[in-house]
């Protein structure tokens, strides 16, 4: 069985309306991104356990710190993305999860991201190195303009990295920006690599994101052949960026947001895959 999860910050900066909406579609798990207008590793201790209590009095768990660590210039400092990287532990740790989501870097402008894949690599074998410290799992999402954008490029992040603590987040959304044909071309090369999905599509034609079905991201397709046939049990999660789709985020709102959960349910249903 597999769970459904959210981005429930697409919903609102208020927690008691995320759980609500959240609750309203049967989905009891949040990958945190923001709440009350802070983002994930900018919250405070006190934050942290406020949101815990209201979360724990709901039956509300965490699937993964939807960190935005790796959407920075490969030139930008380190040290404090280091720092970053220990705060994305911290918050894991404190929720009781494994699972932060990370990207793999812009090049300068001007440059291609190839020409600074030494560097990238570098960086991302230094956090890889506090994962397995920390026994925690790093999920690298693909991304335009990073250079996790290919598929190609994601396998050899994941091959060079050749460790059980960085796996692969799976975005059909991102690879149809990308001008990257999800199903066909990137589940291929990625499909034994995959631990986590991000639910939202788009379409090819002007990239436009839709509600799970309607574009063209492949996702029934994908879908049934992981949760079907290959026996993938883990976390589907929500990120619809139906109202807005920015570099550092997106929204949705309440209503939009209930089209995408149910968007997604119609297609486990059809490929009779149980969820919770």
């Amino acid at each position: 069985m597999v769970t459904i999860s959210a981005f429930a910050d697409e919903v609102s900066q208020d927690l008691t309306e995320q759980l609500d909406v959240l609750e309203s579609e049967g989905v009891k798990h949040i990958e945190l991104r923001g709440v009350w207008d802070t983002p994930v590793l900018k919250m405070s201790d006190e934050q942290m356990a406020k949101m815990k209590e209201q979360m724990d009095q709901r039956g509300f768990k965490l699937s993964a710190v939807g960190s935005p660590i790796g959407k920075f210039r490969i030139d930008e400092d380190f040290d404090q993305q280091k720092s970053q990287f220990a705060q994305a532990i911290k918050v894991g740790k404190f929720f009781g999860i494994r699972n932060i989501r990370v990207f793999s870097y812009y090049a300068p402008e001007g440059d291609t991201t190839e020409k600074w894949r030494d560097q990238i690599m570098g960086r991302m074998r230094a956090f890889v190195d506090m994962a397995e410290e920390a026994d925690m799992l790093m999920l690298h999402e693909n991304e335009g303009g990073i250079y996790g954008e290919s598929p190609q490029n994601c396998v050899d992040l994941i091959e060079t990295m050749n460790s059980e603590h960085f796996k692969a987040i799976f975005d059909p959304a991102n690879f149809v920006v990308a001008k990257h044909d999800p199903a066909k071309e990137c589940y291929p090369l990625l499909k034994k690599h995959i631990r986590y999905f991000h639910i939202k599509d788009a379409r090819a034609s002007d990239r436009k994101v839709t509600p799970a079905g309607e574009g063209d991201g492949g996702l029934l397709e994908v879908l049934e052949d992981q949760l079907v046939y290959e026996g993938f049990k883990g976390f589907l999660s929500l990120e619809p960026h139906l109202k807005h789709a920015g570099k550092s985020g997106g929204f949705t709102g309440p209503d939009a947001f209930k089209v995408a959960a149910q968007a997604l349910k119609k297609i486990l249903d059809q490929i009779g895959a149980p969820y919770q």
